[in-house]
């Protein structure tokens, strides 16, 4: 067998009892993540623009988590928390091995980039470029390009007396200029922020050859300050807490609540600053001074800063340095009944449906399942969850033509998504203003469910149609996001997801389902006890195996319960992206339970729980992880999947990943991942390219 390939076995904690306590540490088990992230990125397997991809989503992932988990972290310490986590780590140990973890790995970030990936790019003609490196006429060029699109909405703005420092919103990009007047001694600061309505990079005309927006400003500043000295510029970047913690209980109402929490996290706190090497200690200290940021929140990166712009160069023309294009297909059954001119809510009532996106077409089945029911006439009433959608939704389109059809539509929409509230807040008054039934959810609760429920008028009475799903109804995302949606006619599951909608829009006394596990209501106790029933089984001397599929797993009973699970015996195989508190391995605790985590071209997203069950096996698909956060705190809904023929799939779907020795990591006990490779002789298998390939065969095509 090859040399594994093994994450870094950090132990940031000085104490000794991150080495002893049963749970890993969740902000670590987080950067953990992005480590595997940053791995594909360094892997040679992959094409050049498929490796910057990853380079991107590495910095975008670490802006997500200085914004939430750090900020939080912050916040913990300001008002002096004292309940620690299950690993027992304060605030302050915690952001203390945050720091020693993340400087490392955007290090290593800055070196792959600059010392590999841009070299090999600028082979193949794809490069960025310094205003030092462009000859003159193309510095020409570029200049005009400033006078027309840049100079006349950039605004420099002095810092002096009679100029306060100014706002620097979260995530911008900004250049701190150093200026004096002719003759003058004193140095002048002035901020010019780069415009985020522009694309990051200047293309350097009929070439793939890009100049930074900030280094063209940099380098036309003579024109924001005429009859000026300027003597140095310098980009610097800053990330505010997004984790403002809102009252609902007490707001009188919750759409003017979140637009409150919107305003206020504008003018949060600065949980890091981000600057280049070089810049003057005198403007390094005015930048902490302003912004009130300790010098240990100061992260140094050789520039460009934000490398989540590098996404907008990973289209350009260079096909055969891209991960091979992929083209959802339609669902076998959907075709076949579209050549039968059936429709969709036919093909659903002669059998369930189990669709995997992006495998299987979103386009084909749940939007035009929505774009059916939208057109029907049959259709007498849409309700749905909406979480998380694209700018120019084709759903949202549908539900608003349906509304305009007359047909009842009833949605609730989370204007608690995070970085979603100010979208969907639009979405909800576009949706009000055609006459549909909007809630927002219930207080003190995150709806993230992914319901959809069509009543339609058949014979001499209604009969439902349901999809539940593990995703957002978001076209854009459906594309890279591995989810499943289960399309039934089954009427015990239209009355549950009909008795979640009610409890999201009225007023219901302990509810209670016959098929869905709904959070906060039963799933936390159906789940223990499906393990509990595994322990037994396994006490009794029959196979017992737990098989999950999730993004995290963090909830302490849970995670305690499949210690117990473990100890008695019971085969656990957990497929869990993210965060993950369970320690695998440990001597007499969990010394049958497996870990691994698949990071490949599709964000792994989609939820399944399996579970033998004494030879009568029991599947289950949802919107769930085995957090706290989904089990305690948000409406959720896991569906049974029952049909043998879909069980099969999904039973193939654990198998495939769970022997993936391309894309799999397996989590060891110390907390650090070990890449799966191919034994000697063994068939390399890529459970995502396995996927595509089964696809297109059961769609009738060659891959």
């Amino acid at each position: 067998m090859s040399e594994p390939e093994r994450t870094s076995a950090v132990h940031p904690f000085p104490e000794p009892a991150e080495e002893t306590t049963p749970y890993l540490n969740r902000e670590l088990s987080w950067l953990e993540f992005n480590r595997r992230v940053l791995a594909e990125a360094e892997s040679a397997d992959n094409p050049l623009l498929e490796r910057l991809k990853f380079v991107a989503i590495f910095d975008g992932n670490l802006d997500e988590f200085f914004m939430k988990r750090v900020g939080g972290l912050r916040q913990q310490l300001a008002s002096n928390v004292r309940e620690l986590p299950p690993d027992g780590h304060s605030p302050r140990e915690q952001l203390g091995a945050i720091s020693r973890v993340v400087r490392p790995l955007m290090a290593r970030q800055r070196q792959l980039l600059h010392g590999e990936l841009l070299p090999a790019l600028a082979q193949h003609g794809l490069e960025i470029a310094s205003w030092e490196d462009l000859r003159p006429g193309e510095r020409r060029h570029l200049s005009e390009e400033f006078e027309r699109k840049l100079f006349p909405i950039l605004t420099p703005l002095a810092v002096d007396p009679a100029h306060p420092f100014p706002f620097i919103s979260n995530l911008s990009l900004s250049l701190a200029v150093s200026v004096r007047q002719p003759g003058e001694e004193q140095l002048r600061f002035a901020r010019v922020k780069v415009p985020q309505t522009l694309p990051r990079w200047m293309q350097v005309p009929h070439t793939l050859r890009f100049v930074p927006l900030e280094e063209v400003i940099a380098h036309n500043l003579e024109r924001l300050f005429p009859g000026m000295e300027v003597l140095d510029a310098r980009p610097f970047r800053v990330t505010r807490n997004a984790d403002v913690r809102r009252n609902e209980e007490t707001a009188d109402d919750l759409l003017e609540a979140i637009q409150e929490e919107l305003r206020v996290r504008r003018f949060s706190s600065v949980v890091r600053l981000e600057v280049v090497p070089g810049c003057p200690d005198w403007m390094r200290e005015l930048l902490c001074q302003e912004l009130e940021v300790r010098e240990q929140d100061v992260f140094e990166a050789v520039a460009p800063l934000a490398l989540r712009d590098l996404m907008q160069l990973t289209t350009v023309p260079l096909p055969s340095h891209r991960a091979r294009a992929w083209t959802p297909v339609t669902h076998p059954r959907l075709h076949a009944a579209a050549a039968e001119d059936i429709d969709i809510f036919q093909a659903i009532a002669a059998g369930d449906l189990l669709l995997h996106h992006p495998y299987d077409s979103f386009a084909t089945s749940v939007k035009e399942f929505v774009d059916c029911a939208a057109d029907d006439p049959a259709v007498v009433a849409i309700k749905q969850t909406l979480y998380r959608t694209s700018a120019n939704s084709p759903i949202m389109q549908s539900l608003i033509r349906a509304a305009e059809n007359r047909t009842q539509v009833a949605v609730t929409v989370e204007i608690k998504a995070r970085f979603d509230e100010a979208a969907n807040i639009e979405w909800a008054e576009a949706l009000e203003k055609v006459g549909a039934h909007v809630a927002y959810g219930v207080v003190g609760l995150k709806t993230h469910a992914k319901l959809c429920l069509v009543v339609r008028q058949e014979g001499d009475g209604l009969r439902c149609y349901s999809h539940v799903g593990t995703g957002n109804y978001n076209s854009e995302t459906a594309k890279v996001y591995t989810d499943f949606g289960l399309l039934t006619a089954s009427p015990e599951v239209a009355a549950d997801v009909a008795q979640v909608f009610n409890l999201l829009t009225g007023y219901v006394h302990q509810p209670r389902f016959r098929k869905l596990l709904v959070a906060p209501v039963n799933m936390r106790a159906r789940f223990l006890e499906l393990i509990a029933r595994e322990v037994e089984h396994a006490r009794g001397g029959k196979r017992a195996r737990i098989a999950a599929k999730m993004n995290g797993l963090d909830d302490p009973q849970l995670v305690e319960a499949l210690y117990e699970a473990s100890a008695a015996g019971v085969e656990i195989d957990l497929v869990v992206r993210g965060i993950c508190r369970l320690r695998p391995g440990l001597p007499e605790k969990s010394e049958t339970i497996r870990v691994r985590s698949i990071v490949g071209r599709f964000l792994e997203h989609a939820r399944i729980f399996a579970f033998a069950n004494g030879g009568r096996p029991e599947y289950f698909v949802g919107s769930a992880d085995w957090m706290t956060r989904n089990l305690d705190h948000r409406v959720e809904t896991v569906a049974p999947v029952e049909e043998p023929r879909l069980q099969e799939e999904l039973r193939t779907v654990l198998e495939l990943q769970l022997a993936d020795n391309v894309k799999a990591w397996e989590l060891r006990p110390d907390g650090s991942y070990e890449r799966c490779r191919p034994a000697d002789g063994e068939e390399p298998r890529n459970s995502q390219e396995l996927l595509m390939q089964r696809a297109l065969e059961r769609a009738g095509r060659a891959g």
